[in-house]
């Protein structure tokens, strides 16, 4: 006789499926921007485990844009070159050698790659870049004197800085129930290739797009306060803790042009904007799915989140909103 206080794998999984109804009727319909780069899109096994769960929104209605870096492939390719990649506050400087080696690996090998898997999961998934339909109108980067330190003038090269986004080709592809998988490079208007942080464009299209959510899927578990220690992932934050958390050298490196894209993007309308780890398993659903989430939930100003948003999540957020 079967043991009634036993919760079976069928009732767990009804269970789950309770809990998630509340935020597939929420979330149906809405627009997503996923960013991933790094480890996650280097080989398949991790791609595939990122598009199971992109299989899951799109079957549940919700339209997925994903944006993809590239940043570990074309740094080895770079060495294997002969030359040493260079980065300046977390961007890359980018000459000619560079800007090829990442047309190769962002618009060749990683989408390509990317857009493999989906074909393997039945996902309807095309592939474009920012240069594709003028996706992202761009413009070089001019010199600029960096903060901190020597002041160095600092020229990064064939770096573009978004101008402007038309995203009629996205609405299109969307609209038709397609998967847009975007890489960042862009072009002038002149017609010159430029170099874009992968997550500069995710923002500027999820901005764009008035997407409900941009999900920034990293290496890291999230926004941390101590960069050594996971146990220090700030649960929930504003534009006012961001800014702090930078004051405090919390921030380096590769996180540094997240947060600016973070700021812009929630400055633009997004509402929610989440950090989370690629290499967490099942970490996209349940930073979608769960009121507790995964990662970092950055918002304009914490005190407009609801009591059940601020209780959820890690025991001990981080405190960031001004009395």
């Amino acid at each position: 006789m079967k043991d009634v206080g036993q919760r079976t794998p069928e009732a767990t999984e009804m269970g789950a499926l309770k809990l998630a109804s509340p935020y597939i009727r929420l979330f149906k319909g809405k627009t997503f921007v996923l960013k991933v780069g790094g480890g996650a899109v280097e080989t398949e096994g991790p791609i595939r485990r990122l598009l199971e769960q992109v299989e899951i929104l799109h079957q549940v209605g919700i339209r997925v844009v994903l944006v993809h870096g590239g940043g570990g492939e074309s740094s080895a390719l770079t060495r294997a070159l002969g030359a040493e990649p260079r980065f300046v506050e977390g961007r890359r400087v980018t000459d000619e050698t560079d800007l090829a080696v990442a047309a190769m690996i962002l618009n060749g090998t990683v989408n390509t790659r990317i857009l493999a898997v989906c074909r393997g999961l039945g996902l309807p998934a095309v592939g474009l870049s920012g240069v594709d339909a003028g996706l992202v109108r761009a413009r070089r980067r001019p010199p600029v004197r960096v903060a901190g330190g020597t002041g160095e003038l600092v020229d990064y090269g064939a770096v573009g800085d978004v101008m402007a986004v038309s995203t009629g080709v996205l609405h299109t592809l969307l609209d038709a129930g397609l998967i847009p998988v975007v890489s960042p490079l862009s072009a002038s208007d002149d017609g010159a290739l430029l170099n874009i942080n992968a997550d500069t464009v995710a923002s500027a299209l999820a901005v764009e797009l008035q997407a409900e959510k941009l999900m920034v899927l990293t290496g890291a578990p999230g926004i941390l306060e101590r960069a050594d220690d996971p146990g220090s992932l700030v649960s929930y934050t504003d534009l006012a803790g961001l800014k702090r958390l930078h004051e405090q050298g919390c921030l380096e490196k590769g996180m540094l042009p997240k947060a600016s894209a973070i700021e812009s993007a929630i400055l633009g309308g997004v509402r929610r904007v989440h950090i989370l780890s690629a290499d967490l398993p099942d970490s996209l659903l349940a930073e979608v799915f769960t009121n507790e989430g995964t990662g970092t939930m950055v918002v304009a100003d914490v005190h407009a989140l609801t009591p059940a948003e601020q209780a959820a999540g890690h025991p001990a957020p981080m405190e960031t909103a001004a009395p």
